[in-house]
């Protein structure tokens, strides 16, 4: 199955509220399908009453991209979200997984527990558990999670609408690819391409502040896509037929220069 693109954006609050509300409608008026927010306590507003902002400011999917399991109680999560389902009319997306490379150091900073990856991932599965419940029949919130071992992919074959692979630095493109294409043939899901860097542009929130888009480049890694549109454009194509990518997520910085890109392909 081959469905159409569709592009996000990770947008945090990283300017004046008036910069980033004219931000939030600029990528809606562009044709992106999601805003996205980070959940990084201490660097931004909350991703919850962000996101119920920007959905007031612009017709336009909103999501988090994504929840760290070990931030707070599965219950919390899956009411926030449910709750968001709610308030946006069936337009938010809840993105969820068991935390980035660190978070230990984070959860004893802010005084939380730390525990084991397989506890993390417990409360991923119990989160979308509590929201089913919460949703009921009559609505559905889209899950979206990031997953790199097997037991997360397990999980994800399970409860997920949409699929990240969680890529390690100068990753080449075909170990990725190999794992995407082995999860298709367990579940044939939305498969989601999380690109840090555009050009030599990296994305705040999304990669590694030593991110290098060289080593990147000679890794044929599909963290990375051209600034010049055509060739980003012929580059998500390949993606898609090689691969089974049709869901994009940028960083905001980059939103502009991809934007002819998004008015091409968008929904095709």
């Amino acid at each position: 199955m081959t469905r159409p693109f569709r592009f996000g954006v990770v947008a945090p609050i990283a300017t004046d509220l008036p910069a980033w509300r004219e931000r939030v409608r600029r990528i809606a008026g562009s044709g992106y399908s999601t805003l996205l927010m980070p959940d990084v306590p201490q660097w931004q507003p909350a991703p919850g009453p962000t996101l119920a902002v920007a959905a007031t400011l612009a017709d336009l999917r909103v999501g988090t991209w994504v929840y760290a399991s070990p931030f707070r109680p599965p219950w919390m999560t899956a009411w926030e979200a449910h709750s968001l389902s709610v308030l946006t009319e069936g337009r938010f997306e809840l993105g969820v997984g068991t935390g980035r490379p660190g978070i230990e150091d984070e959860l004893r900073e802010l005084g939380l527990p730390v525990v084991s990856p397989g506890e993390r991932l417990a409360q991923v599965r119990e989160t979308v558990r509590a929201l089913r419940d919460l949703d009921g029949p009559g609505l559905h919130t889209p899950v979206a999670m990031a997953i790199r071992g097997p037991k997360a992919q397990a999980l994800a074959a399970e409860v997920a609408d949409t699929v990240t692979f969680a890529q390690l630095p100068g990753e080449p493109r075909d170990k990725v690819a190999r794992m995407a294409r082995d999860f298709r043939a367990i579940r044939d899901v939305e498969l989601a391409n999380h690109v840090a860097v555009i050009g030599d542009d990296r994305a705040p929130f999304m990669a590694p502040p030593d991110t290098d888009p060289a080593a990147l480049r000679a890794a044929d890694s599909l963290a990375i896509l051209p600034d010049d549109p055509a060739a980003a454009a012929e580059e998500i194509q390949r993606r898609r037929e090689e691969i089974g990518f049709s869901y994009f997520v940028f960083g905001a910085g980059s939103a502009d220069t991809l934007a002819p890109v998004v008015a091409e392909l968008a929904g095709h």
